[in-house]
C-alpha cells in the first residue's frame, strides 16, 4: 500500500480514464510483451485490470504489480490499436507513480540506483555532462579499449559485462562547444524557435543538435540554443517520479516562456511526446497551468515543424559518409535505400509518422524502402534494455532482422534510444549498418548542394 502521506495517483485520476478500456483484445497484437508471453498479465488489457482494481480500492498495489508495470515497455503501441482511445500513457505513468509512492520494489541497490541515477544526474545536467567529460577522456585515452583488450572484463558478472557492452561513444564536443546561443536564420527571417538538445542527446549525438540548428536556420528559423538547459523530465514521468518530472516542467517553463517563440522544437521522439503534456503535470498548479498549456499547444517535433513550414527540398545528394560501422561499398552511382525505423512515443505517442518520411523522400539520391514492422519496439524504450535485458534484446533481434531483410544500408530513427540501441545492435552482430537522424542526412545534403 501507499507510504502514510502518499496518495495514489491512480486513485486521484479522471476515473472516466480509467474505465475507458472495452477490454475488447484489439490491442493484444500490437504488444511486444504479450506477444512473446502470449499471458494476459502481460498485456494492455490485463495491465489497465490491475490498474483499475487499484483505482477501486479493490487491490493495493504489491511487488507483483511493480514488476509488471516495469515490464511493460511503456511502447504505447495498445494506444495506437484502441478503438476505444485509451490514454494507455497517463495510465502507465501514473502507474508506475504508486509504484514508487508505495515502496513494493524498494530494494538497497535499486534505490541507490535511482537515487544516482536519475535523482542526482539527471536533476542537474552539470552533473551529467561532468559524467560525459570523464567517460570521454576514459575512451579517448584509450582507456576503455584496453580494458576490454586486458580480459579483467571476464571477472564481471554477465549482466555487468553486457551492460560495459553498451557504454556510448561520447561525443569530442558537447552542443554548447558546436552551437551558439543564437544561430540567425539564412536570408529572411520567418521564424523564432528554441532547439531542447536534451540530455542523452547533448552528450551522445551533439552532432544530431548541430545538424538540427543548420536545417531550422536554413529554413528561415532564427534558433535559440542556450548552453544550460534542463532535462525535459520524461525520465522521471515514465519512472513513477512524478514530483521531480513537476519540478523540471516547471524550470523550462520559466528559462523558455512559450509566448516568446513560434515553436519549441524537440527532435528527440521520446523527449517529444513528454514535453507536449506539460498541462497534465501542472494541472493542479494555478500558477504555472496556463503558460503550461500554451506550452503544450507550442512543442513541436523536428520534422513535425519542418513540414509544417514546407522546408526547402536539397538539390544535390548528401555527402557520402562511411557507416557507424564499416564503409559503405555500394556503387557510388547507384541510388542508396535507406530504411526508417518510427520511434515508439514519436508515432505511438505524437502520431508523427508521415513527416520523417517526407525529410526522407526529399533527398535526392536516397531511395526510402518500407521497414517491416516500422513501428514495432526495437527494445529501447528509455532505460527498459538496462532493466528488461531479455526482452529488449528478443526485441532487438527481431528488428535487427527485419533492417537486414530490406537491403539498407542506412537505417534512420528521431530518437537518441533508438539510435543507441541500433548502433549496438548492429555492432555486435558485424553489420555494415549507417544509423542516422533523419535530419543529418538532410543536413548532409544541405551542405552538397552548397558545394554543387
Amino acid at each position: 500500500m501507499n507510504r502514510p502521506g502518499q496518495k495514489s495517483h491512480l486513485k486521484a485520476l479522471d476515473y472516466s480514464v480509467v474505465q475507458q478500456c472495452m477490454h475488447c483484445g484489439l490491442c493484444l497484437p500490437s504488444c511486444p510483451t504479450y506477444d512473446a508471453t502470449q499471458l494476459e498479465r502481460h498485456s494492455p488489457r490485463g495491465r489497465i485490470a490491475l490498474m483499475r482494481a487499484i483505482a477501486d480500492g479493490q487491490l493495493e498495489a504489491t511487488k507483483t504489480f511493480g514488476e509488471e508495470m516495469y515490464f511493460c515497455l511503456g511502447c504505447l503501441a495498445c494506444q495506437s490499436a484502441c478503438p476505444a482511445g485509451v490514454n494507455y500513457a497517463e495510465l502507465f505513468e501514473r502507474a508506475r507513480a504508486d509504484v514508487e509512492g508505495s515502496g513494493v520494489l524498494r530494494h538497497s541497490r535499486r534505490n541507490l540506483l535511482r537515487a544516482v541515477a536519475l535523482r542526482w544526474l539527471f536533476l542537474d545536467l552539470r552533473r551529467l555532462r561532468l559524467l560525459g567529460r570523464l567517460l570521454r577522456l576514459y575512451q579517448a585515452l584509450g582507456l576503455q579499449a584496453l580494458t576490454r583488450r586486458s580480459g579483467v572484463l571476464k571477472l564481471l558478472p554477465a549482466r555487468l559485462r553486457a551492460l560495459e557492452a553498451q557504454t556510448p561513444q561520447v561525443q569530442p564536443r558537447f552542443s554548447a562547444d558546436l552551437i551558439p546561443p543564437l544561430t540567425p536564420a539564412s536570408g529572411r527571417k520567418r521564424f523564432r524557435v528554441v532547439l531542447l538538445t536534451g540530455c542523452a542527446q547533448d552528450l551522445i549525438f551533439s552532432d544530431i543538435n548541430r545538424d538540427s540548428v543548420e536545417v531550422l536556420a536554413r529554413n528561415g528559423c532564427e534558433v535559440v540554443t542556450p548552453a544550460e538547459q534542463n532535462c525535459c523530465g520524461s525520465i522521471f514521468a515514465h519512472n513513477g517520479e512524478w514530483t521531480a518530472a513537476q519540478t523540471l516542467a516547471r524550470r523550462n517553463l520559466d528559462q523558455f516562456s512559450p509566448d516568446q517563440f513560434d515553436a519549441i522544437i524537440s527532435n528527440a521522439g521520446g523527449c517529444g511526446s513528454h514535453l507536449k503534456h506539460f498541462s497534465t503535470l501542472l494541472a493542479d498548479d494555478p500558477d504555472y497551468r496556463q503558460r503550461a498549456a500554451l506550452w503544450d499547444k507550442k512543442v513541436k517535433d523536428l520534422h513535425e515543424w519542418l513540414v509544417e513550414i514546407r522546408f526547402q527540398s536539397p538539390t544535390a545528394p548528401m555527402t557520402r559518409h562511411a557507416p557507424a560501422t564499416g564503409a559503405d561499398n555500394q556503387n557510388s552511382g547507384s541510388r542508396r535505400l535507406v530504411t526508417y525505423h518510427e520511434s515508439c512515443h514519436l508515432c505511438h505517442g505524437q502520431k508523427i509518422t508521415s513527416q520523417p518520411r517526407s525529410v526522407l523522400r526529399s533527398i535526392p539520391g536516397l531511395q526510402l524502402v518500407e521497414l517491416p514492422e516500422a513501428t514495432w519496439c526495437c527494445g529501447s524504450a528509455g532505460i527498459y534494455n538496462l532493466i528488461q535485458p531479455e526482452m529488449a534484446d528478443q526485441l532487438l533481434e527481431r528488428k535487427i532482422n527485419h533492417i537486414k531483410s530490406t537491403g539498407a544500408r542506412i537505417i534512420a530513427t528521431g530518437n537518441p534510444g533508438c539510435l543507441l540501441q541500433l548502433v549496438n545492435g548492429a555492432r555486435q552482430r558485424g553489420l555494415d549498418l549507417r544509423v542516422a537522424h533523419p535530419v543529418t542526412l538532410l543536413a548532409e545534403a544541405y551542405r552538397q548542394s552548397e558545394l554543387s
